[in-house]
Protein backbone atom coordinates (compact mmCIF):
# COMPACT_ATOMS: atom_id res chain seq x y z
CA UNK A 1 0.00 0.00 0.00
CA UNK A 2 1.60 3.22 -1.07
CA UNK A 3 2.05 6.07 1.75
CA UNK A 4 1.00 8.95 -0.46
CA UNK A 5 -2.83 8.78 -0.86
CA UNK A 6 -4.89 11.22 -2.68
CA UNK A 7 -7.16 13.54 -0.42
CA UNK A 8 -10.78 11.45 0.51
CA UNK A 9 -12.92 12.15 -2.55
CA UNK A 10 -10.74 13.62 -4.90
CA UNK A 11 -9.99 11.92 -8.25
CA UNK A 12 -7.16 10.63 -10.31
CA UNK A 13 -5.68 13.59 -11.84
CA UNK A 14 -4.07 12.52 -15.40
CA UNK A 15 -1.08 12.63 -14.19
CA UNK A 16 -1.43 10.28 -11.76
CA UNK A 17 -0.32 6.44 -13.76
CA UNK A 18 2.71 8.51 -14.54
CA UNK A 19 5.70 6.30 -14.22
CA UNK A 20 7.16 9.77 -12.03
CA UNK A 21 4.51 9.89 -10.05
CA UNK A 22 4.43 5.75 -9.85
CA UNK A 23 7.50 5.72 -8.85
CA UNK A 24 7.72 8.09 -6.14
CA UNK A 25 4.85 5.93 -4.60
CA UNK A 26 7.11 3.24 -4.73
CA UNK A 27 4.86 1.69 -6.98
CA UNK A 28 5.95 -0.64 -10.31
CA UNK A 29 7.21 1.38 -13.70
CA UNK A 30 7.22 0.45 -17.07
CA UNK A 31 10.61 2.50 -17.25
CA UNK A 32 12.25 4.53 -14.51
CA UNK A 33 11.16 8.01 -14.29
CA UNK A 34 14.06 10.96 -15.62
CA UNK A 35 14.25 14.44 -15.05
CA UNK A 36 16.83 17.00 -14.41
CA UNK A 37 17.26 19.66 -11.23
CA UNK A 38 18.04 22.96 -13.22
CA UNK A 39 16.49 21.30 -17.14
CA UNK A 40 13.94 24.21 -17.03
CA UNK A 41 16.60 27.06 -18.50
CA UNK A 42 20.21 27.12 -18.00
CA UNK A 43 21.65 24.92 -20.84
CA UNK A 44 18.91 25.04 -23.55
CA UNK A 45 19.44 28.12 -25.87
CA UNK A 46 15.87 28.40 -26.70
CA UNK A 47 16.06 29.67 -23.31
CA UNK A 48 18.74 31.97 -23.55
CA UNK A 49 17.09 33.42 -26.74
CA UNK A 50 13.36 33.86 -24.41
CA UNK A 51 15.47 35.41 -21.43
CA UNK A 52 17.42 37.72 -23.42
CA UNK A 53 17.37 41.35 -21.78
CA UNK A 54 14.55 39.90 -19.14
CA UNK A 55 15.85 39.82 -15.26
CA UNK A 56 15.95 36.67 -13.73
CA UNK A 57 13.32 37.68 -10.91
CA UNK A 58 11.55 39.35 -13.82
CA UNK A 59 11.06 36.49 -15.69
CA UNK A 60 10.14 34.47 -12.94
CA UNK A 61 6.79 36.83 -13.00
CA UNK A 62 5.81 36.33 -16.33
CA UNK A 63 3.23 33.93 -16.87
CA UNK A 64 3.74 33.26 -20.57
CA UNK A 65 7.51 33.41 -20.02
CA UNK A 66 7.50 30.62 -17.57
CA UNK A 67 5.30 28.23 -19.16
CA UNK A 68 7.50 28.46 -22.11
CA UNK A 69 10.77 27.98 -20.08
CA UNK A 70 9.38 25.24 -18.18
CA UNK A 71 7.98 23.23 -20.95
CA UNK A 72 11.02 23.52 -23.06
CA UNK A 73 12.99 20.37 -21.84
CA UNK A 74 9.65 18.58 -22.27
CA UNK A 75 9.82 19.21 -25.39
CA UNK A 76 13.41 18.81 -26.32
CA UNK A 77 14.51 15.57 -24.39
CA UNK A 78 11.08 13.77 -23.20
CA UNK A 79 11.54 14.08 -20.05
CA UNK A 80 8.87 12.38 -17.41
CA UNK A 81 8.17 15.63 -15.36
CA UNK A 82 8.63 19.50 -15.82
CA UNK A 83 9.94 21.09 -13.37
CA UNK A 84 8.65 25.02 -12.45
CA UNK A 85 10.64 27.62 -13.52
CA UNK A 86 11.44 29.66 -10.85
CA UNK A 87 14.08 31.08 -7.83
CA UNK A 88 14.13 29.88 -4.49
CA UNK A 89 14.30 33.46 -3.59
CA UNK A 90 10.80 34.72 -5.73
CA UNK A 91 8.42 34.01 -2.58
CA UNK A 92 11.16 36.27 -0.15
CA UNK A 93 10.70 38.88 -3.36
CA UNK A 94 7.04 38.83 -2.88
CA UNK A 95 6.51 39.79 0.34
CA UNK A 96 8.63 43.20 0.02
CA UNK A 97 12.11 41.92 0.97
CA UNK A 98 14.86 44.22 -1.18
CA UNK A 99 16.82 41.18 -3.07
CA UNK A 100 17.92 40.97 -6.40
CA UNK A 101 19.76 38.34 -8.72
CA UNK A 102 23.06 39.14 -10.28
CA UNK A 103 24.35 37.64 -12.50
CA UNK A 104 27.69 35.67 -11.71
CA UNK A 105 26.97 36.37 -7.71
CA UNK A 106 23.23 35.15 -7.49
CA UNK A 107 20.73 36.50 -4.81
CA UNK A 108 21.92 39.65 -3.09
CA UNK A 109 19.81 40.88 -0.05
CA UNK A 110 19.82 44.69 0.00
CA UNK A 111 19.10 44.63 3.97
CA UNK A 112 20.72 41.29 5.49
CA UNK A 113 18.22 39.74 8.45
CA UNK A 114 20.08 39.77 11.45
CA UNK A 115 17.72 41.15 14.60
CA UNK A 116 15.39 40.45 15.85
CA UNK A 117 13.07 43.66 14.51
CA UNK A 118 14.34 42.44 11.28
CA UNK A 119 12.12 39.68 11.54
CA UNK A 120 8.96 42.21 11.21
CA UNK A 121 9.88 42.63 7.48
CA UNK A 122 8.55 38.61 6.94
CA UNK A 123 5.23 38.81 6.57
CA UNK A 124 2.92 36.05 5.55
CA UNK A 125 2.69 35.48 1.59
CA UNK A 126 -0.80 35.51 0.62
CA UNK A 127 -1.66 33.70 -2.95
CA UNK A 128 -2.13 37.40 -4.30
CA UNK A 129 1.28 37.80 -3.66
CA UNK A 130 2.48 35.38 -6.19
CA UNK A 131 -0.61 35.51 -8.37
CA UNK A 132 1.42 34.94 -11.47
CA UNK A 133 2.87 31.49 -10.21
CA UNK A 134 -1.03 30.98 -9.93
CA UNK A 135 -1.42 31.87 -13.62
CA UNK A 136 1.74 30.39 -14.78
CA UNK A 137 0.84 26.66 -12.88
CA UNK A 138 -2.69 26.70 -14.49
CA UNK A 139 -1.24 27.39 -17.78
CA UNK A 140 0.97 24.48 -17.53
CA UNK A 141 -1.21 21.74 -16.04
CA UNK A 142 -3.19 22.42 -19.36
CA UNK A 143 -0.15 21.69 -21.56
CA UNK A 144 1.49 19.06 -19.64
CA UNK A 145 -1.48 16.50 -20.05
CA UNK A 146 -0.14 13.39 -18.69
CA UNK A 147 3.47 15.11 -17.39
CA UNK A 148 3.23 15.99 -13.97
CA UNK A 149 4.54 19.13 -12.92
CA UNK A 150 6.73 19.58 -10.04
CA UNK A 151 6.45 23.08 -8.43
CA UNK A 152 9.32 23.93 -6.11
CA UNK A 153 10.55 26.19 -2.83
CA UNK A 154 13.74 26.66 -1.12
CA UNK A 155 14.12 25.36 2.33
CA UNK A 156 13.72 27.56 5.70
CA UNK A 157 18.03 27.08 6.37
CA UNK A 158 18.70 28.10 2.97
CA UNK A 159 16.67 30.79 2.69
CA UNK A 160 17.54 32.06 5.93
CA UNK A 161 21.33 31.61 4.92
CA UNK A 162 21.03 34.18 2.10
CA UNK A 163 18.69 36.37 4.26
CA UNK A 164 21.45 37.15 7.08
CA UNK A 165 24.31 36.70 4.77
CA UNK A 166 22.73 39.20 2.48
CA UNK A 167 23.97 36.50 -0.22
CA UNK A 168 25.62 33.27 -1.61
CA UNK A 169 28.57 32.61 1.74
CA UNK A 170 30.95 30.02 1.54
CA UNK A 171 31.33 29.65 5.51
CA UNK A 172 27.93 31.00 6.45
CA UNK A 173 29.74 32.63 9.05
CA UNK A 174 26.74 35.27 9.74
CA UNK A 175 23.88 32.38 9.84
CA UNK A 176 25.91 30.31 11.86
CA UNK A 177 26.71 32.80 14.53
CA UNK A 178 23.20 33.50 14.49
CA UNK A 179 22.39 29.85 14.73
CA UNK A 180 24.64 29.27 17.37
CA UNK A 181 24.92 32.54 19.64
CA UNK A 182 20.70 33.65 19.41
CA UNK A 183 19.41 29.75 19.27
CA UNK A 184 15.34 31.78 19.42
CA UNK A 185 15.98 34.69 17.34
CA UNK A 186 17.36 31.44 15.10
CA UNK A 187 14.62 29.24 15.92
CA UNK A 188 12.04 31.89 14.78
CA UNK A 189 13.64 33.15 11.76
CA UNK A 190 13.82 29.51 10.29
CA UNK A 191 9.63 29.15 11.93
CA UNK A 192 8.76 31.90 10.16
CA UNK A 193 10.25 31.32 7.13
CA UNK A 194 8.52 27.67 6.87
CA UNK A 195 5.44 29.18 6.86
CA UNK A 196 6.43 31.46 3.36
CA UNK A 197 7.86 28.33 2.07
CA UNK A 198 4.63 26.27 2.93
CA UNK A 199 2.17 28.60 1.71
CA UNK A 200 4.24 29.38 -1.50
CA UNK A 201 4.19 25.23 -2.03
CA UNK A 202 0.81 25.44 -1.37
CA UNK A 203 -0.27 28.16 -3.87
CA UNK A 204 1.54 25.39 -6.77
CA UNK A 205 0.07 22.40 -5.22
CA UNK A 206 -3.64 24.56 -5.56
CA UNK A 207 -2.82 25.81 -8.76
CA UNK A 208 -2.07 21.81 -10.40
CA UNK A 209 1.42 20.62 -9.06
CA UNK A 210 1.74 17.11 -9.00
CA UNK A 211 4.55 17.22 -6.64
CA UNK A 212 6.59 19.27 -4.79
CA UNK A 213 10.82 19.67 -3.75
CA UNK A 214 11.75 21.47 -1.11
CA UNK A 215 15.54 22.50 -2.28
CA UNK A 216 17.82 22.46 1.07
CA UNK A 217 21.04 23.60 -1.33
CA UNK A 218 23.03 24.83 1.34
CA UNK A 219 22.56 22.30 4.28
CA UNK A 220 25.44 20.23 3.64
CA UNK A 221 26.99 23.10 5.66
CA UNK A 222 25.90 21.56 8.66
CA UNK A 223 26.72 18.57 11.31
CA UNK A 224 24.51 16.05 11.60
CA UNK A 225 23.60 17.28 15.45
CA UNK A 226 22.98 20.90 14.19
CA UNK A 227 20.70 19.90 11.74
CA UNK A 228 18.61 17.93 14.26
CA UNK A 229 18.47 20.82 16.57
CA UNK A 230 18.28 23.66 14.76
CA UNK A 231 17.30 23.38 10.78
CA UNK A 232 14.99 19.69 11.10
CA UNK A 233 11.86 21.08 12.70
CA UNK A 234 11.56 24.39 10.01
CA UNK A 235 11.83 21.56 7.08
CA UNK A 236 9.57 18.85 9.09
CA UNK A 237 6.92 21.92 9.25
CA UNK A 238 7.02 22.96 5.63
CA UNK A 239 6.68 19.29 4.57
CA UNK A 240 3.66 18.53 7.07
CA UNK A 241 1.93 21.60 6.03
CA UNK A 242 1.51 19.56 2.65
CA UNK A 243 1.33 16.31 3.48
CA UNK A 244 -2.62 16.85 3.55
CA UNK A 245 -2.66 17.29 -0.43
CA UNK A 246 -1.10 13.58 -1.37
CA UNK A 247 1.42 15.11 -3.75
CA UNK A 248 4.80 13.04 -3.47
CA UNK A 249 7.23 15.68 -1.41
CA UNK A 250 10.71 15.46 -2.41
CA UNK A 251 13.65 16.98 -0.19
CA UNK A 252 17.10 17.33 -1.52
CA UNK A 253 20.10 19.39 -0.33
CA UNK A 254 23.58 19.53 -1.31
CA UNK A 255 26.85 17.70 0.24
CA UNK A 256 23.99 16.20 2.67
CA UNK A 257 25.10 12.29 2.81
CA UNK A 258 25.22 12.53 6.63
CA UNK A 259 21.85 14.06 6.84
CA UNK A 260 20.47 11.75 4.51
CA UNK A 261 18.78 9.64 7.52
CA UNK A 262 17.32 13.02 9.61
CA UNK A 263 16.26 14.64 5.83
CA UNK A 264 13.74 11.52 5.41
CA UNK A 265 12.79 11.98 8.87
CA UNK A 266 11.93 15.35 8.11
CA UNK A 267 8.64 14.35 6.08
CA UNK A 268 10.03 13.63 2.74
CA UNK A 269 8.31 10.91 0.44
CA UNK A 270 11.29 10.80 -1.88
CA UNK A 271 14.70 11.80 -0.85
CA UNK A 272 17.08 13.24 -3.20
CA UNK A 273 20.96 11.95 -3.31
CA UNK A 274 24.03 14.29 -4.90
CA UNK A 275 26.49 12.55 -6.51
CA UNK A 276 28.47 11.90 -3.59
CA UNK A 277 26.54 9.05 -1.90
CA UNK A 278 25.96 5.81 -3.48
CA UNK A 279 22.15 4.89 -4.28
CA UNK A 280 22.34 1.80 -2.31
CA UNK A 281 24.73 3.19 0.54
CA UNK A 282 21.74 6.35 0.22
CA UNK A 283 19.31 3.82 0.84
CA UNK A 284 20.95 2.09 4.09
CA UNK A 285 21.24 5.45 5.42
CA UNK A 286 17.62 6.99 4.84
CA UNK A 287 16.05 3.37 5.72
CA UNK A 288 13.22 1.99 4.41
CA UNK A 289 9.99 3.27 3.45
CA UNK A 290 11.09 5.99 1.28
CA UNK A 291 11.86 6.27 -2.59
CA UNK A 292 15.44 8.22 -3.64
CA UNK A 293 16.07 10.75 -6.48
CA UNK A 294 19.73 10.77 -8.24
CA UNK A 295 22.61 10.63 -8.71
CA UNK A 296 24.46 11.13 -11.79
CA UNK A 297 27.32 13.45 -11.15
CA UNK A 298 26.32 16.62 -13.72
CA UNK A 299 29.74 16.63 -15.16
CA UNK A 300 30.28 13.55 -16.42
CA UNK A 301 27.84 15.06 -19.13
CA UNK A 302 31.08 17.21 -20.75
CA UNK A 303 32.29 13.16 -21.30
CA UNK A 304 30.89 11.21 -24.59
CA UNK A 305 28.46 8.84 -25.16
CA UNK A 306 30.53 5.56 -24.21
CA UNK A 307 31.55 7.21 -20.87
CA UNK A 308 27.99 8.69 -20.17
CA UNK A 309 26.19 5.12 -20.48
CA UNK A 310 28.98 3.53 -18.45
CA UNK A 311 28.33 6.01 -15.74
CA UNK A 312 24.70 5.64 -15.80
CA UNK A 313 24.85 2.09 -15.42
CA UNK A 314 26.82 2.65 -12.56
CA UNK A 315 23.88 4.81 -10.72
CA UNK A 316 21.42 2.61 -12.18
CA UNK A 317 22.68 -0.54 -10.77
CA UNK A 318 23.09 0.72 -7.34
CA UNK A 319 19.28 1.62 -7.59
CA UNK A 320 18.35 -1.86 -8.71
CA UNK A 321 17.38 -3.17 -5.21
CA UNK A 322 15.30 0.37 -4.47
CA UNK A 323 11.71 0.51 -3.54
CA UNK A 324 11.38 3.45 -5.95
CA UNK A 325 13.55 5.60 -8.05
CA UNK A 326 13.45 8.31 -10.22
CA UNK A 327 16.64 8.99 -11.67
CA UNK A 328 18.35 12.61 -11.79
CA UNK A 329 21.54 14.14 -11.93
CA UNK A 330 23.52 14.50 -8.22
CA UNK A 331 23.19 18.50 -8.51
CA UNK A 332 21.59 20.91 -11.29
CA UNK A 333 22.30 20.87 -14.87
CA UNK A 334 25.32 23.22 -15.59
CA UNK A 335 25.09 25.92 -17.98
CA UNK A 336 27.69 24.47 -20.69
CA UNK A 337 26.30 21.19 -20.54
CA UNK A 338 25.57 20.10 -24.45
CA UNK A 339 21.64 19.51 -24.54
CA UNK A 340 22.14 16.38 -26.66
CA UNK A 341 23.83 14.96 -24.30
CA UNK A 342 20.57 15.29 -21.91
CA UNK A 343 18.27 14.21 -24.61
CA UNK A 344 19.93 11.07 -25.02
CA UNK A 345 21.01 10.15 -21.01
CA UNK A 346 16.84 10.10 -21.42
CA UNK A 347 16.51 7.99 -24.12
CA UNK A 348 19.43 5.57 -22.76
CA UNK A 349 17.49 5.29 -19.28
CA UNK A 350 14.30 4.58 -20.93
CA UNK A 351 15.48 1.72 -22.63
CA UNK A 352 18.05 0.42 -20.06
CA UNK A 353 15.06 0.11 -17.95
CA UNK A 354 12.26 -0.81 -20.01
CA UNK A 355 10.15 -3.52 -17.96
Amino acid sequence: MSAIQSPAGQQPTATYDSAFLKACRREPVPHTPVWFMRQAGRSLPEYRKVREGVPMLESCARPDMVTEITLQPVRRHGVDAAVYYSDIVVPLKAIGIDLDIKPGVGPVVEQPVRTRADLARLRDLTPEDVWYVTEAVRQLTGELGATPLIGFAGAPFTLASYLVEGGPSRTYENAKAMMYGDPELWADLLDRLADITAAFLKVQIEAGASAVQLFDSWAGALAPADYRRSVMAASAKVLDAVAGYGVPRIHFGVGTGELLGPMGEAGADVVGVDFRVPLDEAARRVGPGKALQGNLDPTVLFTDRDVIEAQTDRVLDAAAGLEGHVFNLGHGVMPNTDPDALTHLVEYVHARTAR
